[in-house]
């Protein structure tokens, strides 16, 4: 098709036709339906495409831009399925395992809230799942909390605010990876570039629960769960001082700068080695688990469900959210009805301010819409991400901030999936515990001061920000 056939620049309505199909498809088909929203974004990106052939680009024209767009994210795509197989392994040997017991063991019921909290961040910090700590040590802390007289608000704030914590400071977390695939930045960048705005806002929490415990008074109790759990791992692991190897490897890549996915693979290797040694596991069973994930049989339903994750096959489902709204976000950039939405958010967004708040407020939006984190970090990082690099900012910014107002709101939004699990989970709505989840909203808050005062607002210092130290 002659190129000067072609319409050059695409009205702002037409523009708007994807994202406004998308926004409907996820808000019934996600929000109400509970389909999968890989099938949405799919239909969402053939609108997309029924447009390019209206405005008379080829499907080979088309194809190139979903390729590229993909193409970008390949680096922190191949550390995603590094951090499945580190799992896999991390479990198997018992490393995993030792740090949730040895967490359990520093609860005080004197100081329950800041105990729940902090306990919850280290066994979300370790496994990378939000979801797993809520439904096992969130329901053992939540029998404690009924013994011990606690509201169930303030109780499960703190819980909830703990497990998500740990999980987007974790590095084998599956929204952590994404925000950085999203954002195209650099995973171990992005999470040390959280440090500022994630640290300040769970301290403030813990000192609120602090002082909120104070007031608490009760006999000390301890929960049949909680025990439950932690005798089983104790029963089913082995530990020794040596499990801990695996964890220096990884945090001695990171501080070095040295290449993320080599030093993982080699930590997944010694974790493999020790599961042999320590936990007398069978080379094919530990292989397994690099692959599969790990399948713990330990007879305690909430172990079982702590502890069975992991391996390159679980990370397929993220893998897949994630071609399918790149391949969206591809075409819509081929046939430039991204570049005509990004003039106009332009206009607004010229600032460094203007840019956060932008960013911040289509997260949330997003998140409302859909009820997902997945996708209220790839839809603004995708849209996002361009205005970012004309403007100089790292993309760690934006990683940071798509995480933090997207994917940490989405627990407090009542018909999101995470809403819905944890209210089933933990028996508390959450409207109820939403005012006492401090870190969840105070991190959003944080960014707002960051974005007016650029403190903390890296710039841009290379073309590759996938790389480590960019």
């Amino acid at each position: 098709m002659d190129t000067n056939e072609k319409i050059k620049k695409p009205k702002l309505s037409l523009a708007l036709i994807p994202l406004i199909a998308m926004g409907v498809l996820l808000g019934i088909g996600y929000g109400i339906y509970r389909i999968r929203p890989q099938i949405l974004l799919i239909a969402a990106a053939f609108i997309t495409g029924c447009l390019g052939f209206l405005m008379r680009f080829s499907w080979r024209e088309m194809e190139r831009g979903i390729v590229d767009s993909i193409h970008k994210a390949m680096p922190a795509i191949l550390i995603m399925l590094s951090v499945g197989i580190l799992i896999g392994s991390w479990i198997s040997s018992g490393t995993i395992p030792m740090v949730i017991y040895y967490g359990l063991k520093l609860i005080s019921p004197e100081y329950f809230l800041v105990t729940a909290c902090f306990v919850c961040s280290i066994t979300s910090l370790a496994t990378g799942t939000s979801w797993g700590t809520i439904g096992t040590l969130g329901v053992a802390f939540m029998g404690i909390a009924m013994g011990l007289g606690i509201p169930s608000g303030p109780a499960a704030g703190a819980i909830v605010a703990g497990a998500y914590f740990g999980d987007k400071m974790s590095p084998f977390s599956d929204v952590t990876n994404l925000a950085s695939v999203a954002a195209g930045s650099n995973l171990f960048d992005h999470i040390k570039h959280m440090f500022w705005s994630a640290i300040p806002a769970w301290l403030m929490g813990l000192l609120i629960y602090l002082f909120l415990g104070l007031g608490y008074k009760g006999e000390k109790v301890e929960s049949t769960t909680m025990v439950l759990i932690m005798e089983i791992i104790r029963k089913n692991f082995r530990f020794h001082v040596l499990l801990l190897l695996p964890l220096v490897i990884v945090f001695y890549f990171a501080i070095t700068k040295r290449p993320t996915i080599p030093g993982m693979l080699l930590s997944s290797l010694v974790a493999a080695a020790l599961a042999i040694i320590f936990q007398n596991a069978s080379l094919p069973d530990v292989a397994s688990a690099m692959n599969s994930g790990y399948k713990a049989s330990t007879g305690s339903k909430e172990v079982d469900l702590l502890l069975s994750r992991g391996g390159l096959m679980s990370m397929m489902e993220t893998q897949l959210v994630a071609f399918t709204a790149f391949s969206f976000g591809g075409i819509m950039q081929r046939i430039g009805l991204l570049s005509t939405i990004l003039e106009r958010v332009m206009r607004f967004a010229d600032k460094t301010w203007s840019i956060v708040l932008t960013t911040i407020t289509s997260s949330i939006v997003t998140a409302l819409i859909t009820g997902s984190s997945y996708l209220s970090m790839i839809i603004p990082g995708e849209l996002l991400s361009p205005i970012y690099r004309e403007k100089g900012l790292a993309a760690k910014n934006l990683s940071r901030i798509i995480e933090e107002s997207g994917a940490i709101i989405v627990p407090l939004i009542p018909w999101s999936m995470a809403g819905v699990y944890i209210a089933g989970t933990i028996g508390v709505p959450p409207f109820t515990y939403l005012p006492w989840a401090i870190m969840n909203y105070t991190a959003v808050l944080i960014l707002l001061i960051f974005g007016f005062t650029k403190f903390t607002m890296a710039p841009r210092i290379r073309e590759d920000e996938t790389q480590v130290g960019s």
